[in-house]
This record gives structure tokens, sequence and C-alpha cells, in this order.
């Protein structure tokens, strides 16, 4: 079981996250934004889960600071902007990876796991 922190500001996409993970035996954390996702640190978190495009603090700056205090962390970030991220050629951060939407809930636990496990 791994400790996920999760931000999504899709209520809906959040919710499907967070139980597909849950189901998958992951402890999750959800918060609609950065900001409030970041009100869970100094926590442990194995991974986290971030949309890249969200209002006030973006997936990318949450990273970021989330890795400071936690330079090992694993980070995913899932985006309906891939073009975006991708535009230098690989994942925004060293060391992440990007799903891009839509995708199913079986690929995002199977790229948790495979994430978990290297």
């Amino acid at each position: 079981m791994a400790r996920i922190l999760l931000a999504e500001d899709d209520d809906a996409m959040r919710q499907f996250l967070a139980t597909a993970l849950s189901r998958a035996g992951h402890q999750v954390q959800s918060f609609p934004d950065g900001a409030q996702a970041l009100t869970a640190l100094p926590g442990r978190f194995d991974l986290l889960i971030a949309d890249i495009v969200m209002p006030g603090i973006d997936g990318i700056e949450l990273a970021r600071q989330a890795r400071s205090g936690n330079p090992q962390l694993r980070v995913m970030f899932i985006t309906g902007f891939a073009a975006v991220a991708l535009g230098s050629g690989g994942p925004p951060m060293a060391n992440a990876t990007v799903l891009s939407k839509p995708f199913h809930l079986r690929e995002l636990v199977d790229r948790v796991q495979r994430m978990l496990a290297a």
C-alpha cells in the first residue's frame, strides 16, 4: 500500500481517481487544487498525482514544493493538455511521468503500480 497525494480540480475526476486508487489498496488524500494539497505537506507520501492545469498553484509548482521536502517523491502528472506539458519533449519535471486524459482507470492503476515498483 502506498500513500498517495492527489490534486485534481475536476470534482468527478478526482472522486473517480481516488476511488480507483483506494480500491487498488492505496491510501489516498485528495484535494481540489494545489494550494489545498500543500496543506497535507510535510506529510510523507510515496506518490503525488497532480493535474498540471489547476487554478492557483498548478501541478508543476505543487510537485516542486512537495519534492523540496521529499526529494524521493514519485510524481505523475495527469493532463488534458499533453501537447503543452510535453512541449519541451519530455515530462515537465525530472523523474516524473505524464498520463494524458482521457485514460482508463485501469491504465492509471497499472501505471501507479509500475512507478511504485521501480
